[in-house]
């Protein structure tokens, strides 16, 4: 009886051994390949993006900065802002977007696609500008305008200017930079 029960203990350490053996070990995957086994002959389009810089700037013209670049970043790239000249109330934290244009210290020419920044005499509608537009306006930034659109989807527009006041982050002192510059 005894060698039966030191053969059991003897198998059980011996299997107990060999499970602990026989797991499977990690490995790192290789990056994955694209199709065709090349790699892609243009860039991502997300890697950078291309903007025409002009106004009171020190070298104005077309920049391509790497992607979630700011519109601060584009002034830095393009020399800066020129001596005594002010960007205006151009959102310098607003994220550049491919292929746009940025104006500093001035209003866009007559005839152009540019949304001018929140120091021009446009009014802007809450009930119809994009997040772009939204940004635009002072103390706006990426997660301010995504509020005001989610606001005007949930509650079938704005009636009224006031109700500005009730979007998450829009505390009096926003709310009174921004009146005068939109509308419903």
């Amino acid at each position: 009886m005894r060698v039966l029960i030191l053969l059991g203990v003897v198998a059980a350490v011996v299997a107990g051994i060999y499970a602990w053996r026989s797991q499977p070990v990690p490995e790192p995957l290789s990056p994955p390949t694209p199709a065709g086994g090349m790699s892609p002959a243009t860039p991502s389009p997300t890697s950078s993006v291309t903007i025409y810089i002009t106004g009171k700037i020190r070298e104005p013209g077309v920049l391509a900065l790497p992607a979630g670049s700011r519109v601060v970043d584009a002034i830095t790239a393009a020399g800066g802002v020129k001596k005594g000249a002010k960007p205006g109330s151009l959102n310098l934290a607003r994220r550049l977007v491919d292929g746009e244009q940025i104006i500093v210290g001035q209003s866009a020419p007559p005839g152009s696609n540019f949304v001018p920044d929140a120091g021009s005499a446009t009014i802007l509608s809450l009930n119809s500008a994009t997040a772009d537009q939204l940004e635009q306006l002072p103390g706006v930034g990426e997660v301010l305008a995504q509020r005001i659109i989610e606001y005007r989807d949930t509650h079938g527009g704005f009636q009224n200017i006031e109700q500005l006041r009730e979007v998450s982050g829009i505390g009096e002192r926003k709310y009174a930079e921004i009146k005068d510059k939109v509308s419903p």
